[in-house]
């Protein structure tokens, strides 16, 4: 129900407005102060706001303006009386959608009402729509602070523009596909069509079809002829992931794809002519697969033109927090405070080494904030098997069981000082060398003097 403020400070028009409108099914708020009406409109919302342009002390123009900056979404109808070319143009010009002059006729009235709020709903659709598809493809907006998803940005960068074919390769939940969906916003055949397809999730036979088509009586069921993701994604992009599970027979008929740039449906003897980018995604190595025979050497290179590797979660700590925190407000509605973590969460969840990768990380934070309490995120709402990991003594982290000294300690106690062990011991290992040690525990060197015991020297 759309809810619309009436603004005038003749009580008639109100009243006439508010019974109409509400007749109609709206939503309506009547007012005569214009001065209550300025703040009401800068601390509530609606979607129309209809008022008069002589008022006092504040007048129509005044909470034109104030619309305009204050509910930039919102419409505006302006009601006169003195329906001159002038006013008109003034008001248009600062914004509103459209004048009414009095004596209005009703039916126009409510045509022009029935307007605005369809042009405000395409308007919010629109906006909202550019929001979701910035934030879930502009690759700047991957969370880059470490130095390996900096460089994996730069890469994207330099190869969207071209139409190379690109092989992302790393494990299961690093984010593969949202680096080939970043590409493809970046590249010249952004407007186009994105297409992907899990070569692991389908059998032999309906992949093939999924991939070239197939023509009507092709196999039992074909009632009719299907174009398949190549056609589909002419122009555009097409995503293969987990390539290295695709069967060998198609395999070949990709390979003939790539070179003549040309399918054949299954069934037909005719050939197409495509023209789509290929972006090709493994969680396991290639080349095992080519040893072992189970994947063509000819395809291989076709597919890796340019190989851009996502390296695990447990390999880039440093981007564990700010996943963390954009995760948060990814999942905190609009206008509520993002959840804060309590320092114990922090350290635990920067030591998991996250088998699962972003993926698993993204599921914890939603966990943890479904059993969330007071707005802050503790200890007892993370996921048990996150918990169980490290304070069994399980992860990443060499450590050794708990002594007497520990019992009756907190865990965020235990695992500082088991850290501290750690740390020593790698520096030990690097002679103090410390950009050394960095490198060998596979964090940045401002993380390493973080993490330092108080009392070691810090960087000048």
């Amino acid at each position: 129900m759309a809810r619309i403020l009436v603004v005038d400070d003749e009580v008639s028009i109100v009243s006439v407005l508010a019974t109409l409108l509400k007749a109609e099914g709206y939503d309506v708020v009547p007012m005569r102060d214009s001065q209550k009406a300025l703040e009401l409109l800068k601390s509530d919302t609606f979607d129309l706001m209809l008022s008069d342009i002589r008022m006092s002390p504040v007048d129509g123009m005044e909470l034109l303006r104030v619309a305009r900056a204050e509910k930039p979404q919102m419409a505006v109808i302006m009601l006169t009386a003195f329906g001159t070319v002038e006013t008109a143009l003034e008001a248009l010009k600062l914004g509103a959608f459209d004048y009414v002059t009095k004596p209005f006729k009703v039916d126009e009235l409510l045509i022009t009402v029935q307007r605005a709020l369809e042009y405000k709903r395409a308007l919010t659709e629109n906006i909202d729509l550019k929001a979701q598809l910035v934030s879930k493809y502009q690759f700047d907006n991957i969370v880059a602070e470490s130095t390996a998803m900096r460089n994996l940005c730069e890469m994207i960068r330099r190869v969207a523009p071209t139409d190379a074919t690109v092989l992302i390769c790393g494990e299961s939940g690093t984010g593969k596909e949202i680096v080939a969906k970043a590409i493809h916003t970046h590249s010249r055949r952004k407007d186009k069509t994105f297409l992907a397809v899990n070569c692991a999730a389908l059998p032999e036979p309906l992949l093939e079809s999924e991939m070239f088509g197939h023509t009507k009586g092709a196999f039992t069921g074909a009632s009719a002829n299907k174009e398949g993701l190549f056609e589909a994604a002419t122009g555009g992009t097409i995503f293969l992931d987990e390539i290295g599970a695709m069967p060998l027979s198609i395999q070949s008929k990709l390979l003939r794809v790539l070179q003549e740039k040309e399918v054949r449906r299954v069934g037909s003897n005719e050939t197409i002519a495509v023209d789509c980018r290929v972006l090709a995604a493994t969680n396991i190595k290639l080349e095992t697969l080519l040893t072992e025979g189970k994947f063509r050497e000819d395809l291989y290179y076709r597919i890796s033109v340019i190989p851009i590797e996502i390296k695990p979660l447990r390999e880039r700590t440093d981007d564990i927090l700010p996943l963390i925190h954009h995760f948060l407000r990814l999942e905190t509605p609009q206008g509520r405070d993002i959840p804060t973590l309590a320092p114990e969460v922090r350290e635990l969840l920067e030591q998991y080494p996250w088998p699962g990768n972003v993926r698993e990380l993204e599921n914890a934070i939603k966990h943890a904030l479904t059993f969330a309490h007071d707005n802050r995120i503790t200890l007892d709402v993370l996921p048990p098997k996150i918990i169980s990991h490290v304070s069994l003594g399980k992860s990443s982290i060499p450590t050794q069981p708990a002594s007497d000294a520990f019992i009756g300690k907190s865990l965020k106690a235990f695992l500082r000082e088991k850290e501290k062990e750690f740390l020593s011991q790698v520096l030990n290992k690097a002679q103090g060398d410390k950009e050394k040690a960095a490198q060998m525990l596979k964090i940045s060197l401002a993380t390493l003097y973080r993490k330092l015991p108080e009392g070691q020297p810090k960087p000048q």
